[in-house]
């Protein structure tokens, strides 16, 4: 599943490597290997630069968003109020109807199968939603 990247400007992929680059602590390291586990799970996930700054990977929509915070590092999940987390992974934004997020605090690691299975069941969810024929007014 792959995009044309833009012409305007440096691709995602590049922008997403240099914010990694420029944090330069803890969080750029945490959001390398989020981004990894991401990939890993989905090789063919779409990599946007979003909202003045913001990575984003998308497959049939957005999968989550990659934030990056003087104490966290976030993984909202667009949809994941609609996703089974039977790990437990999701940590915050836990009383909005649509959205869930992960928050990582330096130290702190997400167990890399549990979220793997979160990716992949926001693809499928994602992927639903489109093969829905829709609805006529």
């Amino acid at each position: 599943m792959t995009k044309p990247e833009s012409t305007e400007g440096p691709p995602p992929s590049q922008l997403i490597d240099e914010r990694i680059a420029g944090l330069g602590d803890w969080r750029g390291a945490t959001l390398a290997r989020m981004r990894k586990l991401i990939k890993e799970a989905d090789p063919g996930v779409v990599e946007e630069w979003k909202w003045m700054g913001t990575p984003v990977w998308e497959h049939d929509g957005i999968l989550c968003t990659g934030e990056t915070y003087k104490s966290v590092v976030k993984l909202t999940f667009a949809k994941g109020a609609s996703l089974d987390d039977p790990a437990g992974l999701f940590n915050s934004s836990l009383d909005g109807k649509v959205r869930r997020a992960i928050d990582i605090h330096e130290g702190e690691t997400v167990d890399a199968g549990a979220f793997k299975a979160l990716i992949q069941a926001a693809i499928a969810l994602n992927s639903a939603a489109k093969a829905r024929p829709k609805r006529a007014r």
